[in-house]
């Protein structure tokens, strides 16, 4: 990594974690209006150890509601994430229609956390029922796309773990960042290759565009740009 402004090697500093996860809120505000905007949550106690550095923390989504059926769900379909009715052509509420179709409502909460040891940034994600009660990994494969499903058991780099979540010390899933140095480094170079360097600002709507994938968050491509 050089001095933070242009991705090199695939990795990303804290101080440019926070750069890149600001450019990555905005984009995403700005041209995926369809689903609740990403909060930066910072980390007031950490943030006063880095005197003038960029502020520590970390970018949530939280109260994606999500339709699973009691009965079972086709394979094929993609997450049916409520706020997205603004495909079809009128609107739904989808609290009405957990209601008056019994089926149970999955929550997830997202978070995008810098992991200081790979020095790449980390999906973190819980899902839980309308009560509270936390979802097993074997109920959330079954909320989770098709091709998701196969992408992990094919992929080195999208297995998904369970540990406790670096800031909230409660157990979360997380999507392992072993190959994300890799991919990126790829990326990078293509950027190279064309005669340009990838901008810090770009890195985690890179980053996003396949790893949201895996969890059925897409972004438009107007945020690539």
């Amino acid at each position: 990594m050089n001095s933070g402004r242009e991705v090199i090697d695939g990795r990303l500093t804290v101080e440019g974690f926070s750069v890149a996860a600001r450019a990555f809120a905005d984009k995403w505000k700005t041209h995926n209006q369809s689903l609740p905007p990403w909060s930066w949550v910072p980390l007031i106690n950490r943030t006063l150890l880095l005197s003038n550095q960029q502020e520590e923390g970390y970018l949530s989504l939280e109260n994606i509601l999500i339709l699973s059926s009691l009965e079972e769900s086709t394979e094929d379909e993609s997450l049916n994430v409520a706020t997205e009715c603004s495909e079809k052509e009128e609107p739904v509420d989808h609290t009405i229609l957990v209601q008056n179709q019994e089926n149970e409502a999955h929550y997830y909460d997202f978070h995008i956390v810098y992991s200081a040891s790979y020095k790449v940034p980390v999906l973190y994600f819980r899902g839980y029922c309308s009560g509270g009660q936390p979802l097993s990994l074997d109920v959330i494969k079954k909320d989770l796309p098709s091709c998701s499903v196969s992408l992990l058991l094919q992929s080195k780099w999208t297995f998904i773990t369970q540990e406790e979540h670096p800031y909230l010390n409660r157990p979360w899933f997380k999507l392992h960042p072993c190959g994300t140095e890799d991919w990126i480094k790829l990326l990078s170079q293509s950027s190279i290759s064309a005669g340009c360097q990838m901008p810090v600002e770009l890195y985690l709507v890179s980053w996003f565009s396949v790893v949201g994938q895996v969890v059925g968050l897409r972004i438009p491509l107007e945020m690539l740009n």
